[in-house]
């Protein structure tokens, strides 16, 4: 058996609404595999960070331990899978997300550019409308998926930006960020939803009651890291659209099932064999385990002794400091 390192983003949630979600789950797999094991290793940090704890995480596990807060190079990683990047290269890339900016009346927030279901030929036709924008300014443009392209200038490969994670659902002001370096990329944002503005594809874009795609969101920014992601790491992102959207209906089922598949998988592997390890990301925190490492025999011994209300209220307090 291969080793294995399960990473489940948005595992617990901020809001008033997803804690209550939160207190009422009934995750038996998880609660008996914290019967088992000792203390994590944690990631504490706070809500406002611009990198979350799922993509610290990913940083870590590139060999990027101590990178900077927003500059976690999920772009630089992707275009070096994709053969466009030379692992340890200087240039700096970006994940552009064709975007959908919800003005309220006191404030500009972001909609999932993921929930704006645009198929290849809308994204491609897209990003020939904006391309020459960023062409003018030096910057190299290559579609990868229908809501998100990847761009690559020297202005970006030390520049701080804000996960998408982060922002959507939210105001985009409070994360647009003040670093001058940024200048050129709000100027852009700028003009590209002057361009889009009323363009003949989000005209038709609305007629058929869709969202029109008015503006973008730059983030994952960084150089190509000398290390890829090691191929033991499964990411669970079942999670990630139902919290982003606070279907927290949604959200516990899409936990009921991470529970009874992929937890019942890991907890299930030989302590003897290969590792694995466990890594549960919320809105500021982390908490991650290794089977083989962090399993403590006098604590197992202690914890099958408590009650099944007393395991659950283990894995639902531990959940809450996430």
């Amino acid at each position: 058996m291969a080793a294995m390192h399960l990473l489940v983003p948005f595992a617990a949630p901020l809001s008033d609404a997803g804690r209550a979600a939160l207190s009422t789950l009934q995750l038996p797999r998880l609660q008996a595999l914290l019967a088992r094991l000792g203390e994590p290793r944690r990631d504490d940090g706070d809500e406002w960070s611009l990198s979350p704890p799922h993509e610290r995480a990913l940083a870590r596990e590139a060999g990027l331990a101590g990178v900077a807060d927003g500059l976690v190079p999920l772009a630089a990683l992707e275009a070096r899978r994709a053969g466009l990047a030379a692992p340890g290269s200087p240039e700096g890339w970006a994940w552009l997300w064709p975007a959908h900016w919800r003005l309220g009346t006191e404030q500009v927030s972001l909609h999932d550019p993921a929930a704006l279901r645009l198929d290849e030929a809308q994204s491609r036709a897209l990003l020939e409308v904006v391309a020459p924008l960023f062409l003018s300014e030096g910057f190299e443009l290559h579609y990868r998926l229908p809501h998100a392209w990847l761009a690559r200038h020297d202005a970006l490969s030390g520049l701080p930006t804000a996960s998408v994670d982060r922002v959507i659902g939210r105001n985009v002001d409070r994360w647009l960020g003040a670093d001058p370096r940024g200048r050129l990329l709000r100027r852009l944002q700028n003009e590209v939803q002057m361009l889009l503005h009323d363009h003949p594809l989000n005209v038709q874009r609305e007629s058929r009651g869709e969202l029109p795609v008015n503006s973008l969101w730059v983030g994952g920014t960084g150089c190509a890291p000398a290390a890829d992601l090691p191929p033991s790491l499964r990411v669970d992102d079942r999670l990630r659209a139902p919290a982003l959207a606070e279907d927290w209906e949604g959200w516990s089922r899409a936990w009921a099932a991470l529970d009874a598949g992929p937890i019942a998988e890991w907890a299930g592997r030989d302590t003897t064999g290969p590792e694995a390890r466990l890594t549960l990301c919320g809105e500021r925190s982390s908490a991650s385990w290794s089977l083989t490492g962090d399993a403590s025999p006098r604590l197992a011994r202690l914890l099958r002794g408590w009650s099944a209300s007393a395991r659950r209220s283990r894995a639902i307090a531990l959940l809450e400091t996430l």
